[in-house]
């Protein structure tokens, strides 16, 4: 799969690069800079970029817009970002909306060596519900009933990297679920508390909402720990469900030409401007949890990411589209 090749190169490279730093970015940004989000205003990624950016006018000294850029499962917001060619021009967004790309389609309408990671920003908690009163209170039992009723259950996920997630767990365990499509995955959660579907696995902030309401019920957390703003619900790994472990990396992305001392610049900026914890604060009641890291932890984290889907791809045998 050659585009995948380059998409995992391009974030393999950034661990081993060492170029000499132009003086100019020590003076970066000299104008504007643009913060494109693949998603609509109020979106969690939306919401991350406009409280960074806040923090960042004042520490840049120029203003920092977010421009939202949703549809085309991310590739608008790619297509306008990498059309831009502008180094004032950055992409925010979870990098799972772009790793899935090589998996899902035939053909890209971009290269993906043109879009390298800067810096993580922070995790999206994701979660994995069922209904309040459905008779299974953790996953083992879940997925036990599942087994015994093949093709009765049905699902609602996020597309992308949730999706491939979910469908590695099926396959792990051989079980039948079907899959509804929804255009907006926020009506997801209601149908689940109303029981026209048995399971929702997306962000924690698309079925807060329903648990608030006593509807429905978390069983697990997808990251690799417990997330604070739910501390009581365990971890797939801590359930003894590996294949459901996935992170919701939300990150910046830059052009390749972009140099090596102006990435760490940007995110040692990111890094100055979550210091005092407001961002964190407000990130957690959204379901987010701050997490900033440099380009190179960015783009192991995105290989790590990459490399577990192809998993799941050639276990399940995912065939992309044209």
């Amino acid at each position: 799969m050659p585009v995948l090749k380059s998409f995992v190169a391009a974030a393999l490279a950034l661990l081993g690069t060492s170029l000499i730093a132009p003086a100019e970015a020590q003076n970066w940004p000299t104008r504007t800079v643009k913060l494109i989000v693949p998603f609509g205003p109020g979106a969690g990624a939306d919401i991350g970029a406009r409280l960074f950016a806040e923090k960042l006018t004042a520490r840049w000294g120029q203003p920092v817009v977010i421009e939202n850029k949703p549809g085309g499962n991310s590739l608008v917001a790619i297509t306008a970002f990498l059309g831009a060619n502008d180094d004032h021009v950055l992409l925010f967004g979870p990098s799972g909306n772009f790793t899935v790309h090589p998996f899902i389609y035939d053909k890209l309408s971009y290269n993906p060596q043109d879009l390298v990671p800067i810096l993580r920003a922070s995790n999206t908690i994701l979660a994995l519900a069922v209904k309040k009163d459905a008779p299974y209170s953790n996953m083992k039992e879940f997925t036990e009933a599942a087994r015994k009723a093949p093709g009765k259950f049905s699902s609602g996920l996020v597309q992308g990297i949730t999706e491939f997630t979910f469908w590695g767990y099926l396959y792990h365990e051989k079980l039948d679920i079907k899959q509804v499509p929804y255009r907006d995955i926020n009506v997801a959660p209601v149908d689940l508390g109303e029981d026209r579907i048995q399971v929702v696995m997306s962000s924690y902030a698309i079925v807060q909402p329903q648990i608030n309401a006593g509807r429905i019920k978390a069983l697990i957390v997808n990251g690799k720990t417990r997330a604070p703003a739910v501390p009581d619900i365990p971890t797939a790994r801590e359930s003894g469900f590996p294949s459901l472990e996935v992170e919701g990396l939300v990150g910046l992305f830059g052009l390749k030409t972009m140099p090596d001392a102006l990435k760490d610049k940007i995110a040692a900026d990111f890094k100055a401007a979550a210091a005092d914890g407001s961002i964190a604060d407000r990130l957690k009641a959204t379901g987010q949890v701050i997490n900033v890291g440099g380009p190179k932890e960015f783009a192991a984290a995105i290989a790590e990411q990459s490399a577990n889907i192809a998993a799941v791809v050639k276990a399940i045998n995912f065939k992309p589209k044209n």
